[in-house]
């Protein structure tokens, strides 16, 4: 291509970029809108509920609870980042968004998605520290080490994504300014951005230190918990060992099962579809099922919750 034309291109597509959402009939849109703001509703609203629920009980104030419930409030901003939005354009017709809009968009997704991926380890070192050394529990997650915890997560989340979007910025889009997804994020714009070396060696190492090394972690924590749980010779022990961490065990499979599945497959057309589906998992439905896993497997959350509906509780 002509470097003159190239660049023209290049000054058109930094105002603006085309959402393509999803690939359904026009009349359809109204009616994926208010399935999309049924789930946004329930997602925010369980969050709300956990985290009312969590900070009015004071049985509730140990270190796995305030992990829960900063996991509730990420899980909200989380939703909150994309579905707004999508919801907007299928109702208005405008699939167009702002270089500024798409980037804001992109940097809030990449820090909640970094926050929770790190708040994912922590809670099950929490399990693993409940299960392997429940009699030292207390003073190695004391709570000025879990806020500390917290912190590190934070601010470690608003850097990553702080780095990440701003290189990203700075590649040009060589093929188009449309965008084969229904939110602004990392992977969209490997199909349509300019073959970046940065942006690859980002991308990998995006998914190192952020994926694959909190994801080794929680199975290490996880596998020596379970080892510890086998030897215990009593079935009630075992049995309320691992009611301790089997909530956490399916967050954490839901959660990096489709975000691995996501970003390891390569981009194709072909997969389209599949990426949409995988998408809308992860953004919608898993914020959405989080606390209602915790809640429904959780004695002390189900407790909590009649408890704070004026319901009488026994013991």
């Amino acid at each position: 291509m002509d470097r003159n034309v190239r660049r023209l291109l290049m000054e058109n597509y930094t105002y603006e970029f085309f959402i393509l959402t999803f690939p359904t009939h026009v009349k359809n849109k109204s009616n994926l809108s208010i399935v999309f703001v049924l789930l946004y509703m329930i997602a925010v609203l369980a969050n709300a509920v956990t985290i009312i629920v969590i900070y009015n009980d004071q049985h509730l104030h140990t270190p796995m609870y305030l992990f829960l419930c900063n996991l509730a409030i990420i899980d909200i901003f989380y939703t909150t980042t994309t579905v707004p939005h999508l919801v907007h354009m299928l109702l208005s017709g405008d699939y167009t968004i702002s270089f500024t809009q798409c980037f804001t968009q992109i940097y809030f997704f990449g820090f909640f998605a970094s926050i929770e991926d790190l708040l994912l380890f922590i809670m099950a070192y929490d399990r693993y520290v409940a299960i392997c050394h429940p009699l030292h529990y207390s003073n190695i997650l004391s709570k000025s080490k879990c806020l500390m915890f917290l912190t590190i997560a934070w601010v470690l989340g608003a850097l990553n994504s702080s780095f990440a979007t701003f290189i990203l910025a700075k590649i040009p889009m060589c093929y188009s300014n449309t965008a084969s997804h229904f939110f602004c994020e990392f992977k969209t714009f490997e199909k349509i951005s300019c073959p970046n070396v940065t942006y690859q060696l980002i991308s990998y190492l995006e998914a190192l230190t952020f994926g694959l090394g909190p994801f080794l972690g929680s199975i290490i924590s996880y596998t020596k918990g379970i080892i510890v749980i086998l030897h215990i010779k009593s079935s009630t022990g075992r049995r309320n060992a691992f009611s301790t961490c089997s909530s956490h065990l399916m967050v954490l499979t839901m959660t990096y099962g489709t975000f691995m599945t996501m970003y390891t497959i390569p981009p194709s057309k072909d997969t389209q579809v599949f990426e949409l589906t995988l998408s809308v998992l992860y953004t919608t439905i898993t914020p959405m099922l989080n606390p209602l896993i915790y809640s429904v497997r959780n004695k002390e959350v189900k407790r909590a919750i009649l408890k704070l509906m004026g319901c009488r509780v026994k013991g």
